[in-house]
């Protein structure tokens, strides 16, 4: 098992830590609260941690689950058009 091994990039947390090593990325998810813990996006995120320190993957694997999981919530409708321009019809328009 190899969780010394290095991200690419290190992955910087909202409070501005970075985890550097895949150890690093592992005692961040074990210590989040019981609620975030057992979301699927962190349950994921550590799956994909152990196959790449278990089985020697590319540690973008495990960073990929780990923004996943870091960047979850709701996702935003694109077809909805939320722009302040075009509302408003001039005279010539109509």
């Amino acid at each position: 098992m190899s969780w010394d091994q290095q991200f690419f990039d290190p992955i910087i947390l909202p409070d501005r830590k970075a985890l550097v090593t895949l150890r690093d990325a592992a005692q961040y998810i074990t210590k989040l609260p019981k609620a975030d813990h057992d979301a699927d996006e962190w349950q994921a995120a550590m799956e994909a941690l152990l196959l790449v320190a278990e089985h020697d993957g590319p540690p973008m694997f495990a960073r990929i689950g780990i923004m996943k999981a870091l960047n979850r919530g709701p996702v935003r409708d694109s077809s909805r058009k939320d722009t302040h321009w075009g509302q408003r019809k001039l005279k010539r328009d109509l």
